[in-house]
């Protein structure tokens, strides 16, 4: 590979000087731990006291990738990883959660909204995004992809359900470690964020984008709950008006829809202050 500088960079370049090391001749001190280059010394990058670097790492690595992809805006859709496809795909039967099986083919059918809306942008607006597992996240990306799009997949290490579905754009099939940052990838680009039936990830993910919105930290956009329901039989909202803990305002950060032609007429109709 020619090593000739480019212009405007009068230094060699990382790659050259990592190339370069693994020519190294092989002695007791180039063997040595210490000897290695720090950003090629995994060891290194995984000590406790690089944590902030592998946070900043975790941050920038999607961020640039979806740059490069042209990735301009989302629609985020969130669920539950166990809620099984009508056929039983998606997601393993567990007990109760079959009883949302329905939801799957909605979240598809959604994602396949949203992808042909983005096809007219070049798919650079309204991207699907999901969690890249089973479920509610397979059935996004699944859409996506039967409508001819990309779709992005934001995985997590975890014991269980780590495994990126097979409905993902490959090349925007992003692994995390760390929950917060993942989260903020969720939200850093979302158009509009559609939030179906689950369990403590999806409410976690919920509550954030509650949080800040409703504290300015972030642009207002639509947030449609699936399913009325089952929201109303889990969460008491009005309580938290009535305990004074919120406002009756903030009520208004919440829409709720039973079909895709619901949903999609709330995010059409919603004001972007734009």
């Amino acid at each position: 590979m020619d090593d000739t500088p480019r212009p405007g960079h009068a230094f060699r370049d990382s790659q050259e000087d990592s190339r370069a090391a693994r020519e190294t001749p092989d002695t007791a001190q180039t063997r040595a731990p210490a000897y290695r280059l720090a950003f090629a010394d995994p060891d290194f990058l995984l000590r406790e006291e690089l944590r902030p670097v592998r946070l900043q790492l975790e941050l920038l690595k999607p961020q640039l990738v979806m740059d490069e992809r042209g990735v301009q805006s989302t629609f985020v859709i969130m669920g539950s990883a166990r809620v099984p496809g009508p056929e039983g795909e998606g997601a393993p039967h567990r007990g109760r959660a079959a009883a949302l099986a329905p939801w799957y083919d909605v979240a598809r059918d959604l994602a396949r909204r949203a992808t042909e809306r983005s096809l007219g942008s070049y798919g650079r607006d309204w991207v699907v995004c999901t969690g890249g597992g089973p479920g509610i996240m397979e059935a996004g990306n699944r859409g996506a992809d039967e409508a001819g799009g990309q779709s992005i997949g934001l995985n997590i290490v975890l014991p269980h359900e780590q495994a990126p579905n097979p409905w993902v754009t490959p090349d925007l099939c992003f692994n995390f470690h760390y929950f917060a940052i993942r989260k903020m990838h969720f939200l850093m680009r979302a158009r509009a964020i559609c939030v179906f039936p689950g369990g403590f990830g999806t409410l976690d993910e919920m509550f954030e984008c509650l949080t800040l919105i409703q504290t300015g930290r972030m642009r207002p956009v639509p947030l449609v709950l699936f399913g009325r329901a089952f929201w109303d039989g889990l969460v008491n909202w009005q309580a938290l008006v009535e305990a004074g803990t919120i406002n009756e305002a903030d009520l208004g950060l919440i829409s709720y829809a039973e079909t895709v032609d619901e949903a999609m007429r709330i995010i059409d109709a919603f004001d972007y202050g734009c």
